[in-house]
């Protein structure tokens, strides 16, 4: 998989400069039939690419804000693990009026998307309590400490209902104006339990303390998980309370 699949979008389809990303893929700005937009080139297979563009326009159609798939010039959503999208423009939120907002908008993707069926060859974080894979998480490559903690954490949202969570809805991948939030970046989207995009900067969803430490602590164990075994995750392990 490499930049040469852009000349599927068009002769003129040209990079512009490299974005800041996530490890998983390599993110430019580009121009495509001479608009702006944004590529993303990275390993996943065709059938996860799928569920992420039929997730994006299920959610356009309920009226959330989001990148949308650009075809390729015969008409496919992605080609050779490039996906084009179109560029969203706004602000990173900052404020705690901000984060209510990206909360609200949050539990709308949470309503629009139950049932919805699980990303292939992904995992939840209650799946993972049985489950030693999936994707990007190897529970067999952590400390068996470290696991016996993150699922820990995990059980305790048993029983819960689940939706698709967006995944990393950190300030770079939300974007504000005064009418809309648009949330992009939706390569860690997959079928979840909704209180793990929920833990915002001033607890802006609301949730009471019991909610909020469960919440909490299953996040940090799903990214100390996902990001083994870096700095980042160990900061996060780090996080989840000792059994």
């Amino acid at each position: 998989m490499t930049w040469e699949a852009l000349k599927q979008w068009g002769d003129d389809a040209v990079r512009i400069n490299a974005l800041s990303g996530g490890v998983a893929n390599d993110v430019w700005p580009v121009r495509v039939d001479g608009q702006r937009a944004v590529a993303r080139l990275g390993a996943r297979n065709d059938a996860d690419l799928a569920w992420e563009v039929e997730l994006l326009r299920h959610l356009d159609r309920k009226g959330l804000a989001v990148p949308l798939p650009l075809p390729t010039t015969d008409g496919r959503p992605f080609a050779d693990g490039l996906l084009v999208m179109t560029y969203v423009e706004g602000e990173a939120p900052e404020t705690e009026a901000d984060w209510r907002r990206v909360a609200d908008t949050l539990r709308r993707l949470h309503r629009a998307t139950q049932g919805w069926p699980q990303r292939p060859g992904w995992r939840s974080s209650t799946d993972l309590l049985h489950a030693e894979t999936g994707t990007k998480i190897d529970l067999g490559a952590m400390p068996p400490e470290g696991v016996a903690r993150c699922r820990a954490a995990w059980a305790r949202l048993a029983g819960r209902p689940t939706c698709v969570v967006h995944g990393d809805p950190n300030p770079g991948n939300v974007r504000i104006t005064a009418d809309r939030v648009a949330l992009i970046d939706w390569d860690e989207a997959h079928v979840d339990v909704p209180e793990l995009d929920l833990v915002l900067p001033d607890n802006a969803a609301g949730l009471d303390d019991g909610t909020l430490d469960i919440a909490a602590q299953a996040s940090a164990a799903w990214e100390a998980a996902v990001c083994w075994d870096d700095e980042y995750a160990v900061v996060r392990l780090a996080e989840v309370r000792a059994l």
